[in-house]
């Protein structure tokens, strides 16, 4: 624009190169201002980016305000740089001024807004490629981990035993179970498939994991369910409830031959998703760090990348441990 003005002042007869770099400078300062606040603010509004017009009415709504502060700030360095260099300000009426003025800001500011829009859609749309990729990623090693450690051949080896032994005794128990076995292994194996499934789809598969366990210490655990059916469509990570409650009859259930409580909430607090797998097992003290479940959860949960997403522990009164999952729900 600069180079313009110059251009512009020498085919119109100018004899003083300094003006138009005077003019487009005073010009240049508070335009700088205008962009640096611009880019600051836009960083508020990345949620609106999938809504054009409102991201726009958002940006736009201080316009005004900012056109004056604009124009006073410009007009303002000209008047006080012509007079350190004692020369008179002459210009047109203002009516004038103020309509040539105008319209260059608002070519100025709409283009600006425009290059912005499409700068911060673009980023968002490759940080949104990449936690994709990082979720597809975390679920094929969801997939791999749960295969090896939560079908492994002795769980398979305990359910098919567990099988053999109702066929004759209860024939539909047995026949109950080894849907339920394939129900579990076909889920894992589609896992990386299908990084996500709703709160009912998430719970459908838990129950299959506890019919089976269930059916292997029946006199020795009994688990409370308390789901709310509004959070069903709430989607979550697959797999992300089943490595908790797993925890719970590998390092309780099977380790003492009283009987254990386990209980399994589900419920929205507001845009929140709130999942709970408690015990009444004898910890008194958090663990210093993560097992594999927990680790691979952690990770999933922060490759989402939403305020509110987390993975919490704390023991229960008088003994026992609570894990809570916060999600938002998107449903």
């Amino acid at each position: 624009m600069l180079l313009l003005g110059v251009q512009e002042s020498l085919w119109s007869g100018g004899q003083h190169l300094w003006q138009p770099v005077v003019d487009y400078a005073s010009a240049a300062i508070p335009a700088t201002l205008l962009v640096v606040l611009q880019a600051r603010r836009g960083r508020r509004y990345d949620h609106l980016l999938q809504q054009p017009m409102s991201w726009f009415l958002h940006m736009w709504r201080w316009m005004p305000v900012q056109a004056l502060a604009y124009f006073a700030l410009m007009y303002g360095l000209r008047l006080g740089i012509y007079a350190l260099l004692g020369q008179p300000l002459r210009h047109a009426p203002w009516g004038e001024l103020l309509a040539y003025e105008g319209a260059k800001f608002l070519l100025f500011f709409g283009l600006f807004s425009g290059v912005h829009f499409g700068l911060r859609s673009y980023r968002a749309w490759v940080e949104e490629r990449l936690r994709s990729a990082q979720q597809t990623n975390l679920a094929r090693r969801t997939q791999l981990m749960q295969l090896t450690q939560q079908l492994q051949p002795h769980f398979l080896f305990n359910t098919l035993n567990t099988i053999s032994s109702l066929i004759h005794t209860d024939p539909d128990a047995a026949d109950h179970t080894l849907t339920r076995l394939a129900t579990l292994l076909r889920t894992t194996t589609d896992v990386s498939q299908r990084p996500e499934q709703t709160l009912g789809e998430e719970i459908e598969l838990l129950r299959a994991y506890t019919d089976i366990m269930t059916q292997r210490f029946s006199d020795r655990v009994e688990i409370d369910w308390n789901i709310d059916p509004a959070a069903s469509t709430c989607l979550v990570p697959t797999l992300c409830l089943q490595p908790l409650v797993e925890n719970c009859f590998r390092h309780v259930v099977e380790q003492r031959s009283t009987m254990t409580r386990i209980s399994i909430t589900a419920a929205r607090n507001g845009p929140t998703l709130l999942m709970t797998v408690e015990d009444d097992g004898p910890a008194t003290a958090l663990p210093q760090r993560y097992g594999v479940g927990l680790g691979n959860l952690q990770s999933r949960l922060a490759a989402r990348d939403e305020p509110g997403a987390r993975l919490e522990l704390a023991l229960r009164r008088p003994s026992g441990l609570c894990v809570v999952v916060s999600l938002p729900c998107a449903s």
